[in-house]
């Protein structure tokens, strides 16, 4: 399982609750464009339509040697998942407020997955507490390989 594109800002915007898998239906231009690392998905979300989930404002280059028929840079890409699962995250945030966050592209034996979230959005002061934890446990490790 190799990544293709991170979301290294849903971490730190979201808190992230639970993951989940879901396919991804592309056009042959935009996985050639995906395996050459053509992509990003910073500001981009998760959206329920209907019984279906649409992955709305990732970017994926256009393919450098493709023709005519390349593939739009940003559009809304069809997710793939079970109905129960789709339903569960419907109701999770309507009910409770949560955002669907893609955070990673990769493939797996072969086809594009992506990982998405369900994130609860930080607030200021959190992200703030949340790095200053990281840097003291990284002080704390330095001061004990040192000593």
């Amino acid at each position: 399982m190799s990544d293709l594109v991170k979301n290294r800002r849903a971490f730190h915007d979201y808190e992230i609750l639970e993951t989940f898998e879901a396919g991804i239906a592309l056009q042959g231009t935009e996985v050639k464009s995906l395996r050459a690392h053509g992509g990003t998905l910073s500001e981009s979300y998760v959206m329920v339509r209907g019984s279906e989930l649409y992955l709305i404002g990732s970017s994926i280059a256009p393919y450098t040697y493709g023709n005519v028929h390349n593939h739009e840079e940003k559009r809304d890409r069809k997710l793939l998942m079970h109905r129960y699962e789709i339903e569960k995250l419907r109701r999770q945030t309507q009910e409770k407020g949560l955002s669907i966050v893609p955070i990673a592209l990769y493939l797996k034996k072969g086809k594009v997955k992506v990982k998405i979230a369900l994130g609860k959005g930080k607030k200021a002061y959190d992200k703030r507490a949340a790095i200053k934890e990281r840097e003291d446990k990284r002080r704390i490790a330095q001061e004990l390989k040192g000593s």
